[in-house]
């Protein structure tokens, strides 16, 4: 097992924002009138692009009706809901700690750039990733196109790739661009929904990946 690019996804892999998420995808449906979704289902789209996340949760409404309430999604999210959203233990030091040994690193994130760049700036984060794509810039998980021009602007294959979520949208976004799969199961999706895309391995804690990668153990 030896990779030389890892891509991470954001929301419940590197940060802790679940509570935010859910709480902003209640509110907007709850603004255009809708019944809010099940905190369940909100937390299963954690991880797609916008679009695809309110086709998902409100599968009858029409194209109007969905750009309202992700619009409204976006004014919770951005500017209007507190709820804080921190890194998880030792974020920081394994991106140091990778980019350090020479991996390049990058991330694949269902957010808007917007999104992204603000919570890179907010964390300190912004100068250590190669290179990074989110849902307004490319297909949404699990489509590979995030992946492939990630892989493509470093110069890396597929079979050097490493991918790491916490959703079965990044398990298969990995597994449609040819790179592995390692699975983080304190996120948004449980650990027996990601063991059926069978992953490398589904760690308890973001900082096992570290003693994982040096034991170059797959399983």
């Amino acid at each position: 097992m030896s990779f030389k690019l890892i891509v991470f996804d954001w929301d419940g892999t590197l940060m802790d924002s679940e509570a935010k998420i859910v709480a902003c995808i209640r509110d907007a449906f709850a603004d255009v009138g809708q019944p809010p979704p099940s905190r369940e289902a909100a937390r299963n789209i954690i991880g797609l692009g916008l679009s695809e996340a309110m086709a998902e949760l409100w599968p009858e409404a029409d194209d109007a009706q969905r750009s309202l309430v992700a619009e409204r999604y976006r004014y919770h999210f951005l500017d209007a809901n507190e709820i804080p959203s921190t890194l998880f233990p030792d974020a920081r030091e394994l991106i140091d700690w990778l980019v350090g040994r020479g991996y390049l690193v990058g991330v694949a994130t269902g957010k808007s750039r917007r999104g992204l760049n603000e919570a890179l700036e907010g964390t300190g984060l912004g100068d250590c990733f190669h290179a990074t794509r989110c849902a307004d810039e490319a297909f949404s998980k699990p489509h590979p196109e995030m992946l492939f021009q990630i892989m493509g602007e470093l110069g890396v294959e597929g079979s050097d790739t490493l991918m790491v979520g916490d959703t079965e949208y990044d398990l298969q976004m990995a597994r449609n661009a040819g790179a592995g799969a390692l699975a983080v199961c304190y996120g948004a999706h449980e650990r027996e929904r990601l063991l059926k895309l069978r992953p490398l391995a589904c760690l308890e804690r973001l900082q096992d990946m570290r003693p994982w990668l040096e034991r170059g153990i797959v399983g």
